[in-house]
């Protein structure tokens, strides 16, 4: 009888078992919306560049750099005295593995990245595909969305949300996985390797948190307010995970406040909840409403608001995730306070990646 129970038992870890989706496309530089971009070797290794046609090396060290840019709506490849026009243009070791390359948008950004890359033309842009491996996109995501002073503990939940997301989030851009941008995650450059985001991704490698044995994306934000939302109670569609509201001790007691003046037609568009505060934020910047957390009245012809918190307020909470890990709390606890009936599970590489698509979820905005 009892080997019969074990059998049924491993029956079901495998059958409920998961495969990590081992590489994540993610389009980088979205925001700057790139006519002519950069690629430059790093200091160790060659990076091979591919066309339809013609190869060509940036040899590691070396000054020289490939200058990828839009004509015409088409783009031309710029080395070595050579230049092409090309449907895409394909970056990676010689080996045709992961390659460390600088990428630049003149004059404005350099990133570091590790993966390979495709740049296509489209729409007038230069877009540059990076695909790197799971945990070297969870380390970035973690390093760029944390603050610097967060304890590790808080890391931890961190990267476990990134992860989850990175793997049930997708189907929201039609020529990758993700973007760099709080539409998905913000991404920087990965972090070095004992950099406190690294060592959290580390410790934390395979685990995420699964709704009904499912892993799901999980949303967070900068500040609660005092209790997080419901997508319902912020006018958003449901998806996979039924979020629930629940008190932050921290942002009760010590609330992050603000205060705006908008126009009486822009704040009317805030009846609507978060669509609505998005709709303003467009508009007017990323932070002319902060949160959903606010009393208003008119005040001659304009209407002031008076809030707490930042962000839609839905799942984690960070400022309250920062606050519990100081006081001693585990990632699990973090975890098992701001997503109730969660379980976490430890998911293994597999043939195939698992894969997930998400529903209507918001815009990740601060």
């Amino acid at each position: 009888m009892l080997a019969r129970v074990a059998l049924l038992l491993f029956l079901t870890l495998v059958c409920n078992s998961q495969a990590i989706a081992q590489e994540v496309r993610i389009g980088v530089f979205g925001l700057f919306h790139p006519r002519q971009l950069t690629l430059q070797a790093s200091r160790k290794e060659a990076v091979v560049l591919q066309t339809a046609n013609q190869t060509f090396v940036l040899e590691p060290g070396s000054p020289a750099a490939a200058t990828l840019r839009i004509s015409d709506d088409a783009l031309l490849l710029d080395f070595d005295g050579h230049v092409l026009r090309t449907p895409e243009i394909r970056a990676a070791a010689r080996n045709g593995a992961a390659v460390s390359f600088l990428l630049t948008v003149p004059g404005r950004i350099s990133r570091a990245y590790h993966g390979t890359l495709v740049a296509k033309a489209s729409r007038g842009e230069v877009v540059p595909i990076i695909t790197m491996d799971l945990e070297t996109a969870v380390a970035s995501a973690v390093a760029a969305e944390s603050d610097s002073d967060a304890p590790l503990e808080a890391l931890k939940t961190q990267a476990v949300v990134a992860r989850s997301y990175f793997l049930a989030g997708g189907g929201r851009h039609r020529d990758f996985d993700f973007c760099d941008l709080t539409h998905c995650q913000f991404l920087r450059e990965p972090p070095p390797q004992e950099s406190p985001a690294a060592v959290a991704t580390r410790e934390t490698r395979g685990l995420v948190l699964t709704f009904e044995q499912k892993p799901f994306a999980p949303m967070f934000s900068r500040s609660c307010g005092g209790h997080t939302h419901t997508p319902a109670s912020v006018g958003l569609p449901g998806g996979r995970y039924p979020y629930f509201s629940v008190s932050c001790e921290f942002c009760h007691k010590s609330p992050y406040r603000w205060t705006r003046k908008l126009s009486s037609q822009d704040a009317a568009l805030l009846a609507t909840g978060e669509p609505g505060r998005l709709a303003v934020d467009r508009r007017l910047g990323w932070n002319a409403v902060p949160s959903n957390n606010f009393t208003s009245h008119q005040e001659g012809e304009q209407v002031l608001l008076e809030g707490v918190g930042q962000g839609h307020g839905i799942g984690l909470c960070q400022r309250g995730a920062k606050a519990m890990a100081e006081k001693g709390g585990s990632f699990q606890q973090i975890l098992n306070h701001y997503f109730p009936n969660t379980a976490l599970i430890q998911l293994h590489p597999g043939i195939a990646p698992a894969r997930f698509r998400s529903i209507d979820l918001p815009e990740r905005r601060m």
